[in-house]
């Protein structure tokens, strides 16, 4: 009898494979994200995307053209002991050998008043970083999607009064030899949440101890959530409406901005000589 892991498993290469397989293979082909040799740390949140992003690196690694190695990892900053067992439970159910590891973020960043959740994303990328490079690791994937590419490209935008994005792959500045790779970047949001809810899987959403709380407002003030309500509203009246802002960041003409920062973070003002 074929277990739950096997059929969900089953389900990605058969109804799943065009709206999320296929665009993971995409990423990873298109921005050349994994390396013949590559030992790469799959960071697991406890989370629907990164759950789904185990699952697919697994079916990749299926059928690799090049040997690579994965690991399953997911740090715990303080979760509750519900939180942590629904994790654990959640990797044995989809058969994913997570590799799990304590810090205390949670309790660091509880007290501090301004930017708390920033805080706690820096932190957690730092111990996810050293942790990887720890286990020989010379890689970080992360699982955030398309969707979260292009609500960034807007907050930015809109909030920030900066044009960036988040890139598919990214060279640490403090980690020697390691790299963050972000090979959702093609999956729609939606595909993940029907993919779950066909499932009848349940994952952690934030669990750190603010949205513990009722009272407290979201990490960004709910500036994503009117974003993504932005989107949505605009997608009604123009269906090109997301691809636009997708690919808006790749069709930058320098000549015609007022103003753009290099590599190295010097700005640089149209006028210019």
């Amino acid at each position: 009898m074929e277990s739950f892991s096997q059929t969900i498993e089953e389900g990605l290469r058969k109804q799943y494979a065009k709206r999320l397989f296929k665009p993971f293979a995409k990423a990873v082909a298109e921005y050349g994200l994994i390396k013949a040799g590559d030992r790469i740390a799959v960071c697991m949140s406890g989370g629907k995307d990164s759950a789904l992003m185990a699952k697919l690196f697994q079916e990749l690694k299926r059928h690799n053209k090049f040997p690579f190695e994965l690991v399953f990892l997911v740090m715990d900053p303080g979760y509750s002991p519900a939180n942590r067992q629904k994790i654990e439970e959640n990797a044995r159910l989809l058969d994913i050998p997570v590799t799990i590891f304590e810090t205390d973020i949670f309790e660091n960043v509880f007290h501090i008043e301004k930017s708390p959740c920033y805080l706690c994303a820096r932190m957690r990328r730092g111990h996810l970083y050293a942790k990887a490079k720890e286990l020989g690791c010379n890689k970080i994937a992360l699982g955030h999607h398309y969707d979260d590419v292009i609500e960034t490209i807007l907050m930015g935008m809109l909030y920030g009064g900066q044009v960036q994005t988040m890139l598919p792959k990214l060279k640490s500045s403090h980690f020697e030899g390691m790299e963050l790779i972000r090979p959702m970047y093609f999956i729609r949001e939606k595909d993940i949440i029907a993919w779950r809810d066909e499932n009848g899987l349940e994952f952690l959403r934030c669990a750190c101890k603010f949205t513990e709380q009722e009272a407290q407002p979201s990490a960004d003030g709910g500036k994503r959530q009117k974003v993504k309500k932005l989107i949505y509203a605009l997608k009604s009246e123009d269906p090109e409406i997301e691809q636009n802002i997708f690919k808006s960041v790749e069709n930058v003409s320098l000549s015609t901005l007022m103003a753009y920062k290099d590599r190295d973070g010097v700005r640089h003002r149209f006028d210019e000589d």
